[in-house]
């Protein structure tokens, strides 16, 4: 059966028989290659004791390969049309669970405080959404294999000199890593643009990260500015004082927000608080 899932035929078939088209809105367009969920089951270092969270699972490419590793498996589905098909699926795996609706409303961290791991094909438009949903959770995941696309992952993946509040928000949480491109051609409908598998390890809760973010977002207001300038500005701050903290963190003061370390915007920031 899994197999089969790769077939894009055999998908239409299974599209035809539960009254689907694939939607644009919920990003739905279903992995046809094996390689890379191979190389996600790897990049998670699944073991049987874990507890998996998916997200959009469709006819179950990647659902069907974590269930297979024994891992508990909890996946967050919107489409009810399918809630057939997989109350057929779920006797075959007792280790999974479907839960209906939308992650972004339906995810209580409260069923979830155990260690847990999230794998997924995200949906791209609500990409940046569900990554955030999960590291900032007071128990977050201890390790996040995603599929994304890959502008997406690069600009994650991003060093100092090009960094981006994406990249911020996501390092600040934990290490991001690049495992694997993936061309359009590996999906059906093929979508426009190439995707990539990002892990992200080593992720950790932070305390005051509201209060990091809030000076982080005013850095970034405006790219061109220096971020001196959109630090006073948009938190209200004697022009000096902050260009006397960016001198003494980095060295520089006329540094742009994009160049920082999360080091360095951690250290900025414990001074500006």
């Amino acid at each position: 059966m899994k197999d089969k899932l790769y077939t894009p035929t055999y998908l239409k078939e299974l599209c035809g028989q539960y009254g689907l088209s694939p939607s644009k809105a919920y990003g739905q367009n279903y992995l046809i290659s094996e390689g890379p969920i191979k190389k996600m089951i790897e990049a998670a270092e699944i073991s049987s004791d874990d507890r998996i969270v998916e997200v959009g699972p469709g006819f179950g490419v990647l659902t069907l390969a974590l269930a297979q590793t024994d891992a508990q498996v909890t996946s967050f589905e919107i489409e009810k049309k399918l809630e057939l098909y997989w109350e057929q699926k779920k006797k075959e795996y007792p280790n999974l669970n479907i839960i209906w609706g939308n992650v972004l409303h339906q995810f209580d961290a409260d069923d979830f405080r155990k260690r847990y791991k999230v794998v997924a094909n995200l949906p791209y438009q609500i990409t940046s959404q569900i990554i955030r949903l999960f590291l900032e959770q007071a128990q977050p995941p201890e390790r996040m294999v995603v599929m994304v696309q890959k502008e997406v992952a690069e600009r994650i993946c991003a060093k100092p000199g090009n960094m981006s509040l994406l990249a911020v928000s996501v390092q600040y949480f934990g290490t991001p890593k690049i495992v694997t491109k993936v061309s359009s051609g590996s999906f059906w409908p093929a979508p426009k643009v190439d995707s990539a598998v990002l892990a992200v390890s080593g992720i950790h809760p932070k305390k005051d990260s509201d209060l990091f973010f809030k000076i982080v977002r005013a850095g970034f207001k405006n790219k061109r500015k220096q971020l001196w300038r959109n630090l006073a500005d948009g938190l209200g701050l004697e022009k000096t004082d902050v260009q006397q903290i960016l001198k003494d963190v980095t060295g520089n003061e006329k540094i742009r927000a994009q160049e920082l370390s999360i080091i360095q915007w951690e250290k900025i920031s414990q001074q500006l608080i």
